[in-house]
């Protein structure tokens, strides 16, 4: 898990943990390291998300385009 890594790659590991977390067959512990390693993504993908999210409203304004939404 990196800061740096594509969107798209960190998406995919989120996902494998996820799978990994449902299929049951993680102790206690490892689950615990999972779901905190998921969390670390999902805060990571969110920053990610809000900053691009930021850029495009950036570019929209600068070039008078108001009326374009970004739908949530």
């Amino acid at each position: 898990m990196e800061k740096n890594a594509k969107f798209e790659d960190n998406i995919k590991e989120l996902e494998q943990i996820i799978n990994e977390l449902e299929n049951g067959n993680t102790d206690l512990e490892e689950s615990i390291e999972k779901y905190t390693k998921a969390m670390k993504l999902v805060n990571i993908c969110d920053k990610k998300l809000k900053d691009i999210e930021e850029q495009v409203s950036k570019i929209v304004t600068e070039n008078g385009l108001e009326d374009f939404k970004i739908e949530e």
